[in-house]
């Protein structure tokens, strides 16, 4: 039997604010424990498994491509912490991996990781954690913490197996195995430890967001456990961490825009947290400890990443006994207009800065010297034009050496040691690329897009070394474009798939995100939404006049907040693209910023503008909102995707946005695919993911006319 595409019932609900009345007919879809609801949700499940029957042996062909190409047998490079190494390796077969740990062998090199071989256990191998007994007979998965104590005695680990992330923590005692009778239910992200006897912890609240930090002193009933802070302002979440040298606990209270932080010692860990600097709206500031001899003041020290003078941040110090404000440190890093600052790491004997200039992340390390002189900082240098660099895995407070994370488009992950001392590199592990790899194969470069207001918008674009450019290609546009997120240059092996069949995979960088930064945030934000959305129009524009590609074989995808600029398109373009691809998309966000309920709602107010109580806001959004203007007019086929669970992207929008285009729009197939099970990360499992991934790949490639010439299912749009 051949399905029609499913048709939403009109259930009216009028929506007034500010004067302004809005009648959505497909609210109701937002009730999740509604029969109707979950029946329209499969219905439009087996429609779109029914619409994509031609391309399943095209996924096939990806899936068995992908699983191919990944080493399924592999592990991590070990990484220091006490006197272990800690590590995780996974088996051909099973969704999940181990972690794992063996002792510190003194009498070789204690900061070379020793080499863990592929077959076998190594002597003295420890199973801390087997991710796939604790998923055994859940449909999802996910770790939220895995924390062990600096002697290594006690994991303190939780799971979540509903995709909601809220989860349940329990401490194993690493030397006899034993699970202790402490469960923490119903908590967020993360645990930190304060010696061996206390747990520090997050909750959140009805809107799902960290509200509170906790203190659970280990053989307690969690019942009598202490709330240290509660942040009241809603605009707010918080985090709770500690110094990389184990002195200091910290929380964290921030806003997108502000933040606040208070400290307490280590040793002291049911004393009173202290704020270092007062909230000021506007003021963004972390802190780390360094310790410096032969300064006024004492060795210890705050090194401050701030942008109290200037947006994109400096870097200052002051002493651990005096607070300065923010404005009166002494500088390190100054502030610059082509440098986006955007954090630093300190060890014993060095600092690491991380920052970003011309749209490419970049480190610099400065010694620590013990004469109390600051030196200055030196950038490492890397080869490609576009490449992802980054500080990783450095746990070891007096560790002389810095475990850097490098790729790009077409280089394999790397991990290096980079050793303070003798600035050299040491390679410990690329991935490896079953079946051959050859990077010379493909090529990736930088293009620049005019904006119409004359911005300069950076592209990233690769595909293979041989593929004929002088005519348009296939292509997928991605972009996100939200939150100063920055979409670097980084290795997938399923693009590759993509790429073989004669594919361009670019990158719209556009305003909202930070490549640029931080003026290249604030003008995609707020009342300066809209310039993401023209921006990503003016890149397809622009490829498509270069000639690397046509609007009949252009394809547009983004998730997330990506998702809702893929809504915008979808309105304000549709000519441009063949397809678009949104992934948890966030396409009705007026709906959502006007129910403070709702999760994240009031911390995104930030970030989108407040129109719950701003009527100068509320028509703002309510010119580019994706769901409340579609219209009567042809769209490109649109794929959106979602998971019933997701806490952060509710199931609801993508649901109503397709029951209105199906409804409204005269032209295009829309398909809507619900993850049943899963939250907004997706499905759970590496297998399950790779399926999935397999999927999308080969509905852009069919919906682009790549790949294999398979026959396209009709699909119009609903009159």
């Amino acid at each position: 039997m051949t399905l029609q595409p499913p048709i939403a019932p009109r259930h009216p609900v009028v929506r007034e604010f500010h004067g302004r009345t809005f009648v959505d007919d497909y609210e109701w879809l937002r009730d999740k424990d509604s029969p109707e609801t979950i029946a329209h949700l499969e219905a439009e499940n087996a429609y779109t498994k029914q619409q994509t029957a031609g391309i399943e042996d095209l996924t096939g062909q990806i899936y068995t491509e992908i699983k191919s190409r990944i080493k399924e047998t592999d592990m991590s490079v070990p990484q220091r912490s006490g006197d272990w190494w800690y590590y995780g390796r996974t088996e051909e077969g099973k969704d999940y991996g181990y972690s794992c740990r063996i002792p510190v062998n003194e009498a070789h090199d204690p900061w070379t990781p020793p080499v863990i071989p592929e077959e076998g256990r190594p002597e003295g191998e420890q199973v801390i954690l087997d991710l796939n007994a604790l998923a055994e007979g859940h449909e999802f998965f996910s770790l939220g913490a895995s924390s062990v104590t600096t002697s290594g005695r006690l994991l303190a680990y939780s799971v979540d197996t509903t995709g909601e992330e809220r989860f349940t923590l329990r401490i194993r005692n690493l030397e006899t195995g034993e699970l202790l009778d402490d469960v923490l239910e119903n908590i967020y992200y993360g645990a930190t430890w304060a010696g061996e006897e206390h747990l520090f912890y997050q909750r959140v609240d009805d809107a799902w967001r960290p509200d509170t930090v906790w203190r659970h002193r280990i053989g307690t009933d969690p019942a009598e456990d202490v709330c240290v802070f509660r942040e009241e302002d809603e605009q707010y979440f918080t985090g709770v961490g500690s110094t990389r040298s184990e002195k200091y606990l910290i929380i964290e209270s921030a806003s997108k825009i502000t933040s606040e932080t208070r400290v307490l010692p280590m040793d002291d860990p049911e004393g009173e947290f202290q704020v270092l600097w007062p909230r000021e709206k506007g003021v963004e500031y972390s802190v780390d400890h360094a310790v410096v001899a032969g300064l006024d003041g004492g060795a210890d020290r705050w090194i401050v990443t701030h942008n109290a003078t200037g947006p994109n941040f400096e870097v200052g110090e002051c002493p651990v006994s005096e607070l300065p404000p923010l404005r009166g440190l002494e500088t390190l890093i100054p502030h610059a207009a082509e440098t986006r600052i955007e954090g630093v790491d300190t060890f014993e004997g060095h600092i690491v800065a991380a920052y970003r200039r011309g749209a490419i992340g970049r480190l610099a390390v400065m010694e620590l010297p013990a004469d109390g002189c600051y030196g200055t900082f030196e950038e490492l240098e890397f080869d490609e034009e576009l490449y992802t660099a980054g500080s990783l895995g450095n746990p070891e407070w007096d560790a002389p050496v810095i475990r850097i994370s490098y790729g790009s488009f077409t280089t394999p992950a790397r991990l290096y040691d980079y050793r303070i001392a003798t600035g050299v590199f040491t390679l410990l592990k690329e991935q490896e690329i079953l079946g051959g790899y050859n990077r010379e194969d493909y090529t990736a470069y930088r293009l620049w897009t005019t904006a119409a207001d004359g911005e300069q918008i950076p592209v990233s674009v690769v595909h293979r070394a041989d593929l004929d450019v002088s005519r348009p290609n296939p292509m997928v546009l991605y972009a996100y474009g939200s939150y100063e997120s920055s979409i670097d240059p980084g290795f997938s092996i399923s693009r590759l798939s993509v790429m073989d069949r004669g594919m361009i995979f670019a990158v719209a960088h556009v305003r909202g995100g930070g490549e640029m930064g931080r003026a290249w945030y604030d003008d995609g934000k707020l009342a300066k939404k809209k310039n993401t959305f023209t921006d990503f129009v003016n890149v397809a524009d622009d490829l498509i006049a270069r000639g690397l590609t046509a609007p009949d074989r252009l394809v547009a995808e983004g998730g997330s907040a990506g998702g809702m600029l893929m809504g915008a398109i979808a309105n304000l373009a549709p000519d441009r693209f063949a397809g678009i691809q949104a992934v948890v998309p966030f396409v009705d966000p007026l709906t959502s910023m006007l129910k403070p309920e709702l999760p994240l709602t009031v911390t995104e107010w930030d970030e989108w503008g407040d129109p719950f109580h701003d009527p100068e806001v509320y028509d703002y959004m309510a010119s580019y909102a994706p769901y409340e203007n579609v219209e009567a007019k042809d769209y490109p086929d649109i794929l959106a995707i979602t998971s019933l669970n997701d806490t952060r992207v509710l199931y609801v929008e993508p649901a109503k946005w397709i029951a209105r285009l199906r409804a409204t729009a005269t032209g295009g197939e829309f398909l809507l695919k619900t993850e049943m099970s899963a939250g907004h990360g997706g499905v759970s499992g590496r297998y399950a993911r790779w399926q999935q991934t397999a999927f999308e790949y080969a509905w852009t490639l069919h919906t682009a006319g790549a790949g294999e010439n398979l026959p396209r299912q009709s699909g119009a749009g609903v009159r």
